[in-house]
């Protein structure tokens, strides 16, 4: 028996400030939409086209405030082909929130706070 990771889920309050943000700072488009017929949540999955691995976007319809994040520890992360010009678009973008330069890596957070690392692809 074997198991590939599938996705990872984030809960958004705003899904189309969300979507933005993941398309213009990390390039990823949506894959499948799912929506509940009441309307109480959309699941948008988006994809990097490299790659199987998803990112599951949750929005409910009943949800208003932030989410609790915890320290922000748990983070997903992204090789960057280009890290330089990464870290130059992010940075315009003013959505660098931690760098750690020694080893070579940074983090950026989305609109609801979640982290995400960058790292250079080896």
């Amino acid at each position: 028996m074997t198991f590939e990771i599938a996705h990872n889920n984030i809960n958004v309050l705003n899904l189309e400030k969300s979507l933005a943000f993941y398309k213009e700072a990390l390039g990823l488009t949506e894959v499948r939409r799912k929506e509940a017929a009441d309307g109480s949540f959309i699941l948008v999955y988006l994809g990097d086209g490299l790659s199987t691995h998803q990112i599951e976007l949750t929005w409910l319809a009943d949800r208003k405030e932030p989410y609790n994040l915890g320290d922000n520890e748990s983070h997903i992360a992204f090789a960057a082909s280009n890290y330089e010009a990464a870290h130059k678009k992010h940075k315009e973008m003013g959505c660098i929130c931690f760098e750690n330069p020694e080893m070579g890596i940074y983090f950026i957070n989305d609109p609801d706070d979640y982290w995400l690392e960058i790292v250079p692809k080896k």
